[in-house]
């Protein structure tokens, strides 16, 4: 019987988010603030540990641009060319499980239709993070990490949905940790798609809320979104958003075990790290004698 084969996908993808006015610390170099995810994703490589998968990088451009904005999505052109790319990429590797480190949110999207497409549906999302991810083109809100669940669904801006392997029912998704719902129509949208959200505080002492709606949403396999926004600020900052009350480090661990002990997972997703501390000290660096 052939092994199965899991690759590492790094995913610096930065363009699907516009959050410069959310880091005060580093709005002398808006350049650098907006490419922070491609840091973090370098970061999250560095200290994730290497069990000798086989690793792809997604090529990512550091072009800063006008950041304009395409059919309601920011950044729209080079966001279609980079997800062309790891899917090709992923086609080409033909890996049975993903474990993807990125990069914003919407470096999700593409892994994980990939394995919805490979596994003929029989493939259950869950989606750990402090917002929902179901903007939609035409929203308030241009950047497509805030579209990146809606995407999972096929949902979204026409070019990017249409590139995309397969889709994930939404009855197949389910939401945990959401905090800030962001606008009253992503509650509204969350409640029309019909898709459950199970609170930090429902899975604070023990994970028995998700392992019951495992059991019932009839997929075999799943895939893992985590967005370090879930994690309690008061714990850790290491995201852009430091909405209070979130998830502890030690929550999220064993939830995401849990899972794996009552379903096959098949993805996981490490996303939106924001090195804060780091950027700085990287821009101190370049200032200094014999480095510049």
């Amino acid at each position: 019987m052939e092994k199965e084969k899991t690759v590492r996908l790094i995913y610096p993808q930065w363009q699907g988010a516009s959050v410069v006015d959310l880091l005060p610390e580093l709005k002398n170099d808006p350049a650098e603030a907006s490419r922070g995810y491609y840091l973090g994703a370098q970061l999250l490589n560095f200290l994730a540990p290497d069990r000798g998968q086989e690793t792809l990088t997604v090529p990512i451009s550091t072009d800063m641009t006008d950041r304009e904005v395409t059919d309601g999505v920011i950044d729209r052109d080079a966001i279609l060319s980079q997800s062309k790319a790891a899917l090709e990429m992923l086609r080409a590797a033909n890996p049975d499980r993903i474990i993807t480190l990125g990069g914003e949110c919407s470096v999700s999207v593409v892994p994980f239709t990939y394995l919805a497409d490979k596994y003929k549906g029989d493939v259950a999302m869950i989606w750990i993070d402090a917002h929902p991810d179901l903007t939609l083109p035409g929203d308030v809100y241009p950047g497509y990490h805030a579209m990146a669940a809606t995407a999972c669904m096929g949902y979204g801006e026409k070019q990017l949905i249409s590139v995309l392997p397969a889709k994930i029912d939404p009855s197949k998704v389910l939401l945990v940790g959401i905090r800030n719902w962001e606008r009253d129509e992503i509650k509204v949208r969350q409640q029309q798609y019909g898709i459950p959200n199970i609170t930090g505080e429902e899975v604070a002492d023990n994970s028995d809320a998700i392992r019951e709606w495992l059991r019932s949403c009839g997929a075999s396999k799943v895939v893992i979104h985590f967005d370090m926004d879930v994690l309690d600020p008061a714990e850790i900052i290491a995201a852009v958003g430091t909405d209070p009350d979130g998830m502890k480090m030690e929550q999220v661990i064993r939830v995401i075990n849990d899972i794996a002990a009552e379903k096959e997972v098949v993805g996981l997703t490490v996303a939106e790290a924001m090195p804060r501390t780091a950027i700085r000290i990287k821009n101190m660096l370049n200032r200094l004698p014999l480095l510049k």
